[in-house]
């Protein structure tokens, strides 16, 4: 049922575009202000997110660690799993956001008769660094429309990128691995009993947002090929803020996949997509585990007002005496003495 709900979504937003540009003909609106107002969305959206998560309180060290922590100078420590100081922090964190080391120790679990088992379980971090590494290169690919003169480190990627040569134009080996790392990152969700069970539509709905729009760039670089003079000129515009309706016809399939872009961005900052930005921001991760070190004070600490025994006898001493309950003012004398 989510991912019946995940498709009717992506069809709805396939049809926008179709209507509005190919019966209505409001060709301005989807090429000039929805991107804008796709990417403020996403600029605001995660400025937004970026303010809230810095204002939570975080009163205790709580950093992931499975190693041992720096705390008698006999016993040998791990500085990647447990680190102490803030480079060591810098060293894990730069492991987590290039190379997600945490999901590379990714275990599976299964029975074996009554017996639970565990095992490596290496697919699911290929997948995702086949993934995160494509979509990075693309972005990056697609600089070259919004900047003129293109600099040479764009056209360097490129070129490498496109190396694997099987006809004109060209086949991005970006474009194969993005394909190969969300199909797979998709099936695992459809096959894998357990990972099926826990997938809601927020899962399945980005995989396929972003495989739409893979498809509709790979389908206009190879068969409805676009005026690539006019999306260069409208993406500089729009780059530039001085944006401008081009002067060669824009394809429908260009518009549709422009829209999912924005869709895309807009979507970004309230979905879990927005991770790529939380890893940053995690106490789990970007903390020292230094708690044998130091002694750690919550700075949110305040003097708390309480009342005493004595205090309270004194407030309700009248009905005390009355209920016969002893009163014990000696006891309250030395107390104050030794405070």
């Amino acid at each position: 049922m989510n991912l019946v709900f995940s498709i009717l979504m992506l069809i709805i937003l396939i049809l926008i575009p179709v209507i509005g540009v190919g019966a209505l003909g409001l060709n301005s609106l989807f090429a000039i202000f929805i991107p804008y107002l796709g990417f403020a969305l996403f600029f605001f959206g995660l400025i937004y997110r970026m303010i809230d998560w810095a204002r939570s309180p975080q009163p205790f060290k709580i950093p992931t660690t499975c190693g041992q922590q720096k705390s008698l100078s006999w016993i040998k420590r791990s500085r990647l799993e447990s680190p102490a100081t803030t480079w060591e922090v810098y060293l894990r964190m730069f492991f987590e956001v290039f190379l997600f080391r945490s999901l590379f120790r990714n275990l599976r679990a299964d029975f074996d008769g009554k017996r639970l088992i565990y095992g490596s379980a290496k697919w699911l971090w290929l997948g995702a660094i086949l993934f995160h590494v494509s979509f990075l290169i693309i972005l990056i690919r697609h600089l070259r429309f919004f900047v003129y003169p293109v600099p040479g480190v764009i056209t360097t990627i490129d070129f490498v990128d496109s190396f694997f040569q099987l006809g004109l134009p060209p086949i991005y080996l970006t474009d194969a691995l993005i394909l190969a790392g969300l199909g797979f990152l998709l099936l695992r969700r459809l096959i894998d009993a357990k990972v099926n069970y826990l997938s809601y539509a927020s899962d399945y709905f980005p995989l396929l947002l972003i495989i739409t729009i893979a498809a509709t760039g790979i389908l206009m670089r190879l068969y409805i090929k676009p005026d690539l003079y006019a999306i260069k000129q409208l993406a500089y515009g729009l780059a530039t803020f001085n944006p401008v309706m081009p002067e060669g016809k824009l394809s429908l399939l260009f518009y549709i996949h422009l829209f999912l872009v924005s869709s895309l961005a807009a979507y970004f900052p309230f979905s879990k997509l927005v991770h790529m930005v939380g890893v940053f921001f995690s106490p789990t991760r970007n903390m020292a585990n230094d708690n044998r070190m130091k002694r750690h004070v919550n700075p949110w600490d305040y003097p708390v007002k309480y009342t005493t025994y004595c205090d309270w006898q004194e407030k309700f001493r009248d009905v005390m005496e009355e209920a016969g309950i002893p009163i014990d003012d000696e006891w309250c004398k030395e107390t104050q003495k030794q405070a």
